[in-house]
């Protein structure tokens, strides 16, 4: 198997795991914040325990990194996380994942912010229809808890496009150990924010389900796929969770997106087709 097939399978095998993520939020009755504090809990132990099942001279390499950039990743992925978990409860999951969807464009924009990287004009006409098709998704106000749950997503997407910028300039950042610290960083800012940490076993059961193998393993995997194959490619493949995450919630919860997310996502998808197959024609 080539290192690009091997990427392409990995990323893809990863973000498939990851699209039941919304069901099981779904699925629980906790707040958010109490979700979080427990799923944060469960992942840091599922990376703890992978890390010492590896030999020591790749835990003393992996912590041989900017420990500040590691840190500030972890807080943004945990934080990145609290608004995502949120978000899956106050709307619809199609409405948050489209909108997650957009995080390529926001990686591009902040890199250039931050580092000054050039911004290509398919990014800036790709750019253009996205915010077309975030506009027609805000833009239906038929229950003002899918606005408040729209804003938490978006707040999501950018955390997350920020510690995805800082670790395309750190890539020797081991992908286990941030995994493991910004599922710490998850515990720590749920247990600030909530005033109430009791959960009953059945949630309990769901949380660790989801903290020990769903969230934890596939993000390894797409972590280390990504290493093998181009951000255009990561981009396209995401759309598997965008698709999916929907149809796993519709199946088992009915749950059916508005005309405006049915609009407004079909333009958003139909953009990064076409700006991840014309970047990939490119390179």
């Amino acid at each position: 198997m080539t290192n690009n097939a091997k990427g392409l399978a990995l990323t893809s095998i990863g973000i498939f795991i990851m699209s039941l993520e919304s069901l099981l939020i779904k699925y629980t009755n906790v707040s958010s914040f109490v979700f979080s504090f427990y799923l944060g809990i469960f992942i840091f132990i599922s990376m703890m325990v992978t890390l010492l099942f590896k030999e020591k001279t790749y835990v003393k390499n992996a912590f041989k990194s900017s420990f500040l950039i590691l840190i500030t990743c972890a807080i943004m992925m945990g934080a990145s996380n609290i608004f995502f978990i949120t978000a899956v409860k106050t709307t619809t999951v199609a409405n948050v994942v489209i909108i997650f969807s957009t995080s390529a464009l926001f990686s591009a924009l902040i890199a250039y912010i931050l580092y000054r990287e050039k911004i290509t004009k398919n990014i800036l006409y790709a750019s253009f229809f996205m915010f077309i098709g975030l506009y027609i998704i805000f833009n239906d106000s038929l229950e003002f808890g899918s606005l408040i749950g729209n804003m938490y997503a978006l707040f999501c997407t950018m955390l997350f496009s920020i510690s995805f910028v800082l670790l395309s300039k750190y890539k020797e950042m081991d992908r286990i150990v941030l995994t493991a610290f910004s599922g710490i960083s998850l515990s720590i800012l749920a247990f600030f924010l909530s005033e109430d940490l009791k959960i009953d076993l059945n949630n309990l059961l769901i949380v660790m389900f989801m903290g020990l193998i769903i969230s934890s393993f596939s993000r390894v995997l797409i972590g280390n796929g990504a290493k093998y194959i181009s951000a255009s490619e990561v981009s396209l493949l995401m759309l598997i969770e965008t698709i999916m995450a929907p149809i796993w919630v519709w199946i088992f919860l009915n749950e059916i997106p508005t005309i405006y997310t049915f609009i407004g996502g079909s333009v958003i998808i139909l953009t990064l087709i076409i700006n991840s197959l014309y970047t990939l024609k490119n390179n």
